[in-house]
């Protein structure tokens, strides 16, 4: 086993590299822009973007050349990639930017540190805002721990599945959110887990920021009255050790769902939907999820 030491402030590396920079940009508000970041995209050989747009009309705020700018996102990443890798090897600075907030949080840039490192390149963070952190913060959920889920799956079977996986978790948790399918998540949210503690924040750093707090089926009434605006960084509470305990305790724990079933059937002498019913609410799922896992 061999280890890897980066020393990220030696002007050059013995190769004759250039660095990789993942720059952090504004969330919502210009002012997120931090002087280290600005001076960083100055001297740069290279900016890569994921929307070269966005990033453009962010250059031109801060005087910044666009002329160096590339395009580097999820639908060309295979071939930009190494591409990118091969001007760093030359000798040229490149700065990593997202749309907005930190560079390889839930993008593409995490394929190109990988890249980086494979090949013995130096990479160095370039810290500012993040969205999922400034909502934590806020919050006013426990922040000694907490687990920074993202954006969860779009069919619906591998969503619940996921959050399902989740019920016991007991650190804070932390996900990202279209307006579009804000109230299904908090809903699926609700059936994996019952009602907790959520909020909802939104528009972060702009001028209308919100963040609205209370439970998850308070939050799902607030919403449908309230039409969802603007991306959304929501914080739910962990499960109450007590409750993990208790499910990890439960006589029915070793069981499978067929025996789980079978038990209320024989046991009881239910009728085998009833049997399916009750299972159900011992494993704090729904009765739907029993009948398939029956199948």
């Amino acid at each position: 086993m061999s280890i890897s030491i980066q020393k990220s402030f030696d002007e050059r590396s013995s190769e004759g590299f250039g660095k990789l920079y993942l720059v952090a940009t504004p969330i919502g508000n210009l002012e997120d822009m931090t002087y280290r970041a600005v001076r960083t995209l100055q001297e740069a050989d290279i900016i890569a973007a994921e929307d070269t747009r966005q990033t453009r009309k962010l250059l031109t705020h801060f005087e910044i050349s666009p002329g160096k700018l590339l395009s580097y996102h999820e639908h060309n990443k295979a071939a930009s990639g190494p591409e990118l890798i091969r001007f760093i090897i030359e000798g040229k600075n490149l700065a990593l930017v997202s749309d907005a907030g930190l560079p390889a949080i839930s993008d593409p840039g995490s394929d190109l540190v990988k890249l980086a490192v494979e090949k013995g390149i130096s990479v160095i963070p370039i810290p500012g805002a993040n969205a999922a952190l400034s909502a934590l913060i806020v919050s006013g959920l426990p922040t000694e721990r907490f687990q920074f889920i993202g954006f969860l799956p779009r069919d619906h079977k591998d969503r619940d599945n996921l959050l399902n996986s989740l019920q016991d978790e007991e650190s804070t948790m932390l996900f990202y959110e279209s307006p579009h399918r804000v109230i299904k998540t908090l809903e699926s949210m609700f059936k994996a887990w019952g009602d907790r503690k959520v909020v909802l924040a939104r528009e972060l750093t702009k001028r209308y920021e919100e963040m609205a707090r209370g439970l998850l089926s308070e939050s799902i009434s607030w919403l449908e009255e309230h039409p969802p605006l603007g991306e959304y960084c929501i914080v739910v509470a962990g499960a109450h050790p007590e409750e993990v305990k208790e499910r990890k305790d439960a006589w029915w724990q070793p069981l499978s769902v067929e025996e789980h079933v079978r038990h209320y059937e024989e046991q009881e002498g239910l009728p085998r939907k009833e049997a399916m019913k009750k299972a159900a609410g011992d494993r704090g799922v729904s009765k739907r999820d029993i009948y398939k896992e029956l199948l």
